[in-house]
């Protein structure tokens, strides 16, 4: 059993299901920190392929990856800039997505053939439990069909996508409602990609600079 479901072990069945389904190439939908998330292995990319399918994802967006711990980040992170180790010692786990140059095993559907990937650590047992029995980071895209709210409740979960995905988590705390912030730190001033649960101040606070925009 990995730490994230030892310490949680009401979701320690769900955990081990859904990472059994991703390891078989499925789509799982699961409460995070913050909004529900469509979850596959990163490196699957037939499993890649059916997350946009669901989503009805623009094939033009890259999907985010979720890790199980700081151990992963170099399976799909090239290299971190100062800026982004001071951002992930601060914020992490938590609502903070950093988009970092990728490794060169990420598959390029992922990034939408871009030389960066967008990675966070989430503040949550779920993800994370999930990535750590799978051994390697998921997707973490929200769970809803592009342009449509994002769900706030299983049921609307489920009345979104709920007949597409082969497996759903409903343990676990409920999300924050709120979405990750994103920040460029692959260039010398970390830019401010969306705006979301981490303010650009509390940001500016850790780096000592204010973001470009």
């Amino acid at each position: 059993m990995n730490a994230a479901a030892a310490n949680n072990p009401a979701a320690a069945p769900e955990i081990a299901r859904a990472a059994a389904c991703l390891r078989r190439g499925g789509v799982a939908a699961f409460p995070t920190d913050t909004l529900y998330g469509l979850g596959a292995d990163v490196f699957n990319a037939a499993a890649l392929e059916r997350v946009f399918a669901i989503k009805q994802r623009p094939e033009g967006l890259a999907l985010p990856a979720l890790l199980g711990d700081l151990a992963q980040l170099d399976l799909v992170a090239a290299y971190l800039s100062a800026a982004a180790r001071q951002l992930a010692a601060a914020f992490w786990p938590g609502p903070l997505t950093l988009v970092v140059g990728k490794a060169p095993a990420v598959p390029a559907r992922l990034t939408a053939g871009a030389p960066t990937v967008a990675v966070r650590l989430p503040g949550h047992p779920v993800p994370c439990g999930i990535a750590l029995a799978l051994g390697r980071p998921i997707t973490g895209t929200s769970a809803n069909l592009s342009g449509a709210p994002d769900p706030q409740t299983l049921d609307e979960l489920r009345a979104q996508i709920g007949g597409a995905v082969d497996c759903i988590v409903a343990a676990g705390p409920p999300p924050a409602g709120t979405a990750s912030t994103i920040i460029d730190v692959t260039a010398e001033t970390p830019r401010l990609l969306r705006a979301g649960a981490v303010s650009p101040s509390q940001i500016a606070a850790v780096l000592g600079v204010a973001l470009a925009e």
